[in-house]
């Protein structure tokens, strides 16, 4: 064995000890708490996400060109939607529950949806807080865990560190996984018809195309990947869902069997391959939050960059995004894995198994669907994790030269990870994601009250069949609050005001 295959394997055994020993325990308590302080605000509030969904972002006046023309102050609530179901919605919906199936057993999609219910409240805490205490940018607001941990907890070098690890692992680490996986799904394609061997010029052509269409849309600003992400996630979602569809349809007689067995064998000892309902648990818990990314630290990223009227209603927003992503994209895997292998051990792992039921049910042309459908949630990926380390590079510089950089070296890890083999990297990321989730999980439980206090704040307006608005002038004792001056929510105070004088 190498030593970078022996670093590899070590670093692959501390991730899963710190998932099962301080990842799981911490995501569990602390999801509870989250649930209970915030009155189970993600089931409760069901209903009003689906309504701060919505919302249109402010209008103001720029000059162009001497013109006066009219744009949106930040992006809308579906805008930063679309762009953290992007980055969430990734190969790990497809390979990643396959994969959580093989390991640990149908009962794993169980915990897994259990998982997405219980942190949906620690997505709503962190979301909220980002848009508490966003900053004011060139095309967008900003924010994030590095804002809310200088601006709530009052430690500037504590954010900085957050940040740079944060932009090693999601903006740098992720994006060249990302591009890996796309290679590896065009030349799963390319393998139906053809030895991928005899074309070796295949990863360097895919990088370049890949390259070229990061480059042209990142350094469009947020705006353009916004516009590209709210575009390609409905398609992408709608495309998966359609397959699930057919496949469920053409065995309609096995659903009945599945949903048996995933609710039957997630507390069933003898169920999971080689653990037990321990290996169902770990997996399920494990998949789930990963897949979803709620409390994790990620999405808040995104939150932030919403023009919204209330801090609560992208909290909201991003709820939904968790049942968006495990609810609905997650099960879809799980379906078309579990009606094609009653029996899981027969399956290959992972990747695999959604190739085999997909070819048997829709023949082998499916293999080159599937491999369109990895392109777009792996290339959204991309997107959805360049705007992530976007942020946190703000929090560092606001100076455009260090953002150009910045944009070019995820243009260039995108070609890089297209070309190289990357499992050494796969494992540092997934530590450095470990930490990065627990250390965020701990901050906003610090900083939940306020949270709470802003939720307050929202109800009681909605309680007087009010739409809600925010200023920082209506909670004082929350300090360090640059943005939610009147001129923030002005749009919205003058909806309010026409709408009250035509009742």
């Amino acid at each position: 064995m190498t030593p970078l295959e022996t670093l590899n394997e070590f670093l692959g055994n501390a991730e899963g000890w710190l998932w099962t020993w301080a990842g799981m325990p911490v995501v569990i308590v602390l999801g509870l708490y989250f649930t209970i302080r915030s009155g189970a605000v993600q089931f409760r509030m069901i209903p009003a996400m689906f309504g701060a969904i919505t919302q249109k972002a402010q209008r103001e006046e720029v000059d162009d060109g001497g013109a006066r023309t009219e744009r949106t102050k930040s992006l809308s609530a579906f805008q930063a939607f679309s762009i953290s179901a992007a980055a969430r919605v990734g190969t790990g919906n497809v390979s990643g529950v396959a994969g959580a199936i093989f390991l640990g057993g149908p009962g794993a999609v169980l915990w897994m949806w259990i998982m997405c219910m219980l942190t949906g409240a620690a997505s709503f805490i962190e979301s909220t807080l980002a848009q508490l205490w966003k900053t004011r940018a060139d095309d967008t607001y900003k924010g994030g865990p590095a804002f809310y941990i200088h601006r709530g907890l009052g430690s500037r070098g504590f954010g900085v560190f957050f940040a740079i690890l944060f932009i090693f692992c999601f903006a740098f680490a992720f994006t060249s996984l990302q591009a890996n996986t796309i290679v590896d799904a065009v030349s799963g394609a390319v393998a139906v018809y053809t030895d991928p061997a005899e074309l070796p010029w295949l990863p360097v052509v895919l990088g370049v195309v890949l390259a070229v269409l990061t480059g042209v849309i990142v350094f469009g600003g947020m705006r353009r990947v916004a516009n590209v992400a709210q575009n390609m996630v409905p398609i992408m979602a709608v495309i998966y869902l359609v397959l699930g569809i057919v496949i469920v349809g053409m065995n309609l007689g096995e659903l009945p069997r599945v949903l048996t067995q995933i609710v039957t064998e997630a507390f069933s000892p003898q169920a999971a391959i080689g653990g037990g309902i321990g290996a169902a648990i770990v997996n399920g818990v494990q998949r789930g939050m990963l897949s979803n990314e709620a409390g994790m630290g990620s999405v808040p990223n995104v939150a932030a960059t919403a023009s919204v009227s209330h801090p609560v209603k992208q909290g909201l927003v991003q709820t939904l995004g968790v049942y968006f992503d495990t609810l609905l994209i997650c099960s879809i895997t799980a379906f078309i894995v579990l009606v094609a292998f009653p029996d899981v051990t027969t399956g290959g792992e992972g990747l695999t198994m959604v190739q085999d039921s997909l070819s048997s049910n829709l023949g082998a042309w499916a293999a080159i669907l599937l491999a369109i459908i990895m392109f777009l949630l792996a290339f959204t990926s991309v997107l959805g994790n360049f705007s992530y380390g976007e942020a946190n590079m703000h929090f560092l510089t606001s100076k455009r030269a260090w953002h150009l950089a910045f944009g070019a070296a995820v243009t260039g890890l995108v070609f890089i990870g297209s070309v190289i083999a990357v499992d050494l990297a796969w494992t540092i990321a997934g530590v450095s994601m470990v930490f990065i989730a627990l250390v965020n999980l701990v901050v906003i439980a610090l900083l939940a009250p306020t949270a709470v206090k802003l939720l307050r704040h929202y109800n009681a307006q909605r309680a007087q069949g009010l739409d809600p608005i925010f200023l920082a002038s209506d909670l004082p004792e929350i300090k360090n609050v640059e943005v939610w001056e009147d001129v923030d929510v002005s749009d919205y105070q003058r909806e309010r005001e026409l709408a009250s004088a035509r009742d």
